[in-house]
């Protein structure tokens, strides 16, 4: 199978080491992985900040790049939730037929790194080696909107050596929400302080999730309490060797 990956331009600018993993993940599986270096961000941080418009011109972008592939990967639910659920909308506000033509036909083969390997390829064990103590953290759009499930979950469990911990109050948001977290700071804080707190109950050593995003408002308020909990996604968990 041929796939492509989406990097995201948050991973690529921030997070580099999760394409990598995710590609790691896949190769190994016999996934061919190609990624196109047209890719350029897909639109959401515009389109949920009120450019709906301005997002138009990405959205078209996004379908050149990628129409060709039998499937598209990316280490974001909330990236490929932009493209499954809102592109459609985009479309529309655009008035252009062919467009919402060619995003219907794209959006159900754009996946989630656990979707993809679990729900289209069939597979719960990548033959990874974790030693390590883990919580996992839904994140709010692969939950609510992509609906995962059990994906991440099952991936973990089969990941030799790993100790899964469940964090209490799982579902709730960690704060980020992208811009929302400058726009008010003080509600995402206070959501942020209640999901460390869970976090901590658990005693994990790593707390890991689909988003590297929420990782990042996650992992900067662990830092700051020098906790001693890091944060890792879960891509780069998957991609961990096998014992010896």
């Amino acid at each position: 199978m041929r796939v492509a990956l989406f990097i995201t331009c948050f991973n690529d600018t921030l997070f580099p080491e999760t394409g990598r993993a995710t590609v790691e993940v896949l190769e190994r599986l016999g996934v061919e992985v190609d990624f196109p270096l047209e890719q350029t961000c897909c639109g959401q941080m515009h389109f949920n900040t009120g450019y709906q418009r301005e997002a138009i011109p990405l959205v078209r972008r996004f379908v050149e790049v990628f129409e060709g592939y039998e499937a598209v990967v990316a280490p974001s639910g909330s990236c490929v939730s932009m493209v499954r659920e809102l592109y459609p909308m985009a479309a529309d506000l655009a008035g252009d037929r062919r467009l919402a033509e060619s995003v219907e036909e794209l959006g159900p083969k754009v996946f989630e790194l656990s979707e993809f390997l679990v729900k289209r390829l069939g597979v719960t064990d990548v033959g990874a080696y974790y030693p390590h103590r883990v919580t996992y953290h839904p994140t709010c759009h692969s939950l609510r909107m992509l609906k995962v499930g059990e994906a991440p979950l099952e991936l973990l469990r089969n990941v030799q050596g790993l100790d899964l911990v469940e964090l209490s109050e799982s579902e709730e948001c960690c704060g980020f929400g992208g811009t929302f977290a400058v726009k008010n700071a003080d509600t995402s804080a206070a959501m942020l302080s209640d999901k460390i707190r869970h976090v901590l109950d658990t005693e994990a050593e790593f707390c890991t999730a689909g988003d590297n995003s929420c990782l990042m408002h996650i992992g900067g308020g662990l830092r700051r309490l020098r906790a001693g909990v890091e944060t890792v996604h879960l891509a780069q968990i998957l991609a961990s060797g096998e014992e010896g």
